[in-house]
């Protein structure tokens, strides 16, 4: 009998040991919320960033082409609303051609500095026009990301910068200087780069650069979640800001819409548009101004960076 009472206790205290666990457990998931999701991007805010981009090359000769005053005046613009978000800012002058150069890099206060996340985009456009689409949109898409960070306040575990590029168009110059320029060792503290380069084509597909195959799923799965099909990108091998990174070991990842390629009937089958045409029939052209964009591939891919960066920046 006494044993029998004995047993019957330590089942009681061992049952109440694994009740009490339970319940801490579950306190301590009430307690610790699940990290936020993303805020949507208004793409109104990041047309009215276009709008503004469009307004400094018709008063500065049609372009913001690098070497030219609407480079300069579209760095500032951008410049002049990190500053007043927050952010800590410097400009980068650089020389290419003859003609000087600025890239603008905004670094969010916080963060592991041994663990850097990067987003960044083109600044400037081609002389031959505002370069709305390429690359306005990107420019705009990071920028309202962003500030969108600032908004929220955001205390990411890995340190958050954010650049636009200077003199993309004439061979990568800007991305080129700045990695070159990184001190030794700091090149392994970047966990990664996302670039935006063309996220509004008029006739859009949806591309997702595939060089690393772990931040090339944070845009897939973000994508097919929105039953929004995706592809590869092949187009930009090489041919923007993130090959100078790529090139440094650095990991890329990053949103495309295609430009002077043909968009097949296939990929108009699934993402509308118009088959036999290009993706954006004004690429590098006078016509790219605030009449060849999509809004709607600007609101989802302006979307899909601002996800990655809470991803990934944990």
């Amino acid at each position: 009998m006494i044993r029998t009472l004995k047993r019957r206790s330590v089942m009681a205290v061992t049952t109440c040991t694994a009740l009490g666990a339970t319940l801490l457990t579950f306190t301590q998931a009430q307690a610790e919320p699940a990290a936020a999701a993303a805020p949507d991007i208004p793409v109104g805010a990041v047309v009215q960033d276009l709008k503004d981009l469009q307004q400094i090359s018709d008063d500065n000769g049609g372009n913001r082409a690098h070497g030219q005053p609407g480079h300069k005046a579209s760095v500032d613009y951008v410049k002049a609303k990190l500053d007043a978000a927050g952010f800590e800012t410097s400009l980068q002058e650089f020389t290419h051609g003859g003609a000087t150069g600025y890239n603008l890099i905004a670094d969010w206060p916080g963060g592991d500095p041994n663990q850097v996340l990067m987003a960044g985009a083109h600044i400037d456009s081609v002389s031959d026009g505002s370069g709305i689409s390429d690359n306005g949109s990107g420019s705009a898409g990071v920028l309202e990301v962003a500030l969108a960070v600032a908004e929220a306040d955001l205390k990411p575990t890995k340190h958050l910068r954010f650049a636009w590029w200077g003199a993309e168009e004439v061979g990568l110059a800007g991305s080129r200087h700045y990695v070159d320029g990184l001190a030794a060792g700091q090149a392994e503290t970047i966990d990664g780069y996302l670039n935006a380069d063309m996220i509004a084509s008029p006739n859009p597909g949806y591309f997702v650069y595939d060089s690393d195959p772990a931040l090339e799923k944070v845009f897939t799965d973000w994508f097919s979640a929105k039953s929004i099909p995706t592809e590869a990108s092949t187009e930009t091998n090489g041919r923007s800001d993130h090959a100078s990174f790529q090139n440094a070991g650095i990991p890329v990842g990053g949103l495309f819409t295609g430009a002077g390629a043909t968009k097949t009937q296939e990929q108009a089958d699934k993402w509308g548009g118009t088959a036999g045409e290009s993706f954006d029939p004004c690429y590098h052209a006078s016509c790219d101004d605030l009449t060849n964009i999509s809004e709607e591939a600007l609101d989802r891919n302006a979307d899909a960076l601002a996800h990655a960066v809470w991803e990934l920046s944990g």
